[in-house]
């Protein structure tokens, strides 16, 4: 059964939260969606993610929640921070142990939002893309950091906040299988087609697994969670 109450998923236009956004279509009977422009090296999903809300509108009793969309520029973001997402910097290892590619504050800034946000349209329910089993050791990605996040947002807006993540506790190839639970192969056609999640930007490389270079991290746990989910499925037919 549908939930009466609204959720608000901050939705990217990659795989992941593309998922997030079918799963809370599931459950709710209002779904709205946030992004944000924080000067991302692969402002490409800006494009992407107006393709899949439009193709997954058509998505039957799924698509018919699907309520409004913001995107919230966050040009500071972007200027703070030099990192392989922001700048023309090299994807590897800081000297902090943490990968250039991880923006710090990011998540805690795009909740905060979202939370303010929610706040105005009387919804209660966040819902992120985070996962801490393929998370590339973001910090930010963590489930204590997401609930104790949720705990401070619903403490300083004095209303109750849930900040709900589906993926937190499973991996890519996990993540395939729940986007075919959900929507079958027509859904996990529309991740392949049009979401976006190469760090780099690439649309112009198609894999059996969607666009991207095939080389940086975000392809490579993309890559590789298709094929082990594909290899599960043949084993089970």
């Amino acid at each position: 059964m549908l939930q009466d109450a609204g959720a608000l998923v901050l939705f990217s236009g990659g795989q992941d939260s593309t998922v997030c956004l079918a799963w809370a279509l599931q459950r709710y009977a209002r779904v709205e969606t946030i992004g944000f422009d924080y000067g991302q090296r692969h402002r490409v999903e800006l494009i992407q993610r107006e393709k899949v809300l439009s193709r997954l509108r058509t998505f039957g009793d799924l698509g018919s929640h699907l309520g409004d969309d913001r995107v919230l520029e966050l040009p500071e973001l972007g200027r703070l921070s030099e990192t392989s997402l922001t700048r023309d910097v090299a994807i590897a290892m800081s000297e902090a142990g943490l990968p250039t590619t991880f923006v710090p504050g990011r998540n805690l800034l795009f909740l905060t939002y979202a939370a303010a946000l929610a706040y105005r349209r009387d919804i209660r329910a966040l819902i992120g893309g985070m996962c801490e089993t393929d998370f590339s050791g973001y910090p930010d990605c963590r489930n204590a950091t997401i609930q104790a996040l949720s705990h401070a947002i619903s403490l300083g807006m004095d209303v109750s906040f849930d900040i709900y993540t589906p993926l937190m506790r499973i991996d890519k190839a996990a993540t395939w299988a729940l986007a075919h639970d959900i929507g079958g192969e027509d859904l996990v056609n529309l991740i392949v087609e049009d979401t976006h999640t190469c760090y780099l930007g690439d649309r112009q490389h198609r894999h059996d697994w969607g666009y991207g270079c095939g080389t940086c991290p975000a392809c490579e746990l993309r890559a590789n969670g298709w094929r082990t989910w594909r290899q599960r499925q043949h084993r089970h037919a």
